[in-house]
């Protein structure tokens, strides 16, 4: 296994999420990049007045990088993106102690076709990182039109009744973290928290790698 490591390690090194430079394995970017990165979150919030905490713009080298992590097969930006966002959590949520933390799922079939739910994969690495529990609690059981290709006004319908809790005992009477990838008019992740809030959880807040900031 510490052989396939090192041979991994030598072919395939950690890099830089945003220049690409070769980096140490538990860093979160190249020294350039990490004093280049924004002095403060975006505070906002999902439809319905959900709370969420955003690290980036969706702009730039933000962008590409989380562009690339999603559709460019970099599953391993995962991690890379949890440190980063870990500290904008710990102190825009200062006032909550979260039971679990959970992810916006996928249908299925684009699960299948991407590989994995960059989302989830997120959100598992926050959970090691702050220490909350990861618990699957939603499933996307109806196939929708993808939001990022539909003007804001048609967004909200479209992820109507798109999302239903696996258990309503995962969230009964907790504290719920969701994560996301982007957050743009904050309509998934709306639906999203609304379907957990319903199913009697205690509170239910979110955040994201990246917000968009004009629509």
């Amino acid at each position: 296994m510490k052989i396939a490591k090192l041979i991994r390690k030598f072919f395939f090194p950690a890099r830089c999420p945003f220049c690409k430079r070769v980096i140490k394995i538990n860093e979160q970017c190249c020294p350039d990049c990490k004093d280049k990165l924004p002095s403060t979150y975006i505070e906002n919030f999902a439809r319905g007045g959900y709370r969420c905490v955003s690290s980036f713009p969706y702009d730039g080298v933000y962008k590409s990088a989380i562009k690339g992590f999603k559709f460019n097969n970099k599953p391993r930006r995962s991690k890379q993106f949890a440190m980063l966002m870990e500290s904008d959590i710990r102190d825009y949520y200062r006032d909550i102690t979260f039971d679990i933390i959970t992810s916006v799922p996928l249908h299925r079939k684009r699960q299948r076709l991407r590989g994995y739910n960059q989302s989830q994969l997120i959100g598992k690495e926050l959970s090691a990182l702050l220490n909350i529990p990861y618990v699957e609690v939603l499933e996307k059981h109806k196939d929708n039109e993808i939001q990022h290709t539909l003007k804001a006004k048609y967004r909200i319908k479209n992820v109507k009744n798109a999302y239903r809790l696996i258990d309503r005992k995962l969230v009964k009477n907790k504290n719920v973290l969701v994560v996301d990838d982007i957050i743009t008019t904050g309509c998934t992740l709306g639906e999203c928290s609304k379907v957990i809030r319903n199913g009697g959880a205690k509170c239910v807040a979110c955040c994201t790698f990246c917000k968009v900031l004009y629509t």
